[in-house]
């Protein structure tokens, strides 16, 4: 396959990198710093420099033009403030579906957050910043415009809290499930599986437990 990962520099997505080329995939990572290009092609990813947060829909679609699959695993990071949450984590997803629809790519993978839910209805959760809270409600946003489209095939992940933990291979993967953590190693592997077997339309949380990822994704 060939698959077009937007925020290849970032800590799950230089994983799925490595999975991916380490089976023989072919991996273009998008990325906005220059300086990250060697780090990619280390790891076996064909860099393409280009800031979503400027981009257009066209300079996007010709880098994604003849892939599979595109996943979005950018962020704006936990230093940002509220606006680039969703210059981020909504509007760089989104012009990511319209340029996978411009180059005729139907699969596409969203990399979102546990916790979503919290702000559906424009609903402000207790105990929770204000910036984590656009956070959420970018995610969300992301979430929905995405699945709304009948041209692609939409998955959305929402890892539980991350960890640098090894992976264990096995994990709990719902619609929803009680909050926990889940190693990168893993969510990485989740990305793998559904990359092979898309699941169009869910929306899946994911932390660690007991069953072996192919199996858990199998059976989503």
């Amino acid at each position: 396959m060939r698959i077009v990962i937007a925020g290849a520099h970032g800590q799950i997505a230089r994983r799925l990198g490595r999975l991916l080329t380490a089976r023989g995939d072919t991996v273009v990572g998008i990325v906005r710093n220059p300086a990250h290009e060697t780090d990619l092609r280390e790891d076996g990813v064909e860099p393409a420099v280009l800031d979503l947060e400027s981009a257009s829909v066209d300079d996007v679609a010709a880098v994604a033009r003849g892939a599979d699959a595109v996943v979005f695993a950018a962020g704006a990071g936990p230093g940002s403030g509220i606006p680039r949450k969703d210059t981020v984590d909504r509007a760089a997803a989104v012009l990511l579906a319209d340029a996978a629809e411009r180059a005729g790519v139907r699969t596409y993978l969203l990399v979102s957050s546990m916790g979503a839910d919290l702000v559906a209805g424009g609903a402000t959760p207790e105990g929770v910043d204000e910036v984590f809270t656009a956070y959420l409600r970018a995610k969300l946003a992301a979430e929905e415009d995405l699945l709304g489209r009948t041209g692609l095939t939409v998955t959305v992940l929402r890892p539980g809290g991350l960890t640098d933990d090894p992976g264990t291979g096995s994990v709990t993967l719902h619609r929803s499930v009680e909050r926990g953590s889940i190693p990168r190693d893993d969510v990485a592997a989740l990305l793998v599986a559904l990359l092979d077997a898309p699941r169009a339309g869910a929306v899946l949380e994911a932390v660690s437990g007991p069953t072996p990822i192919v199996e858990a994704v199998r059976s989503a």
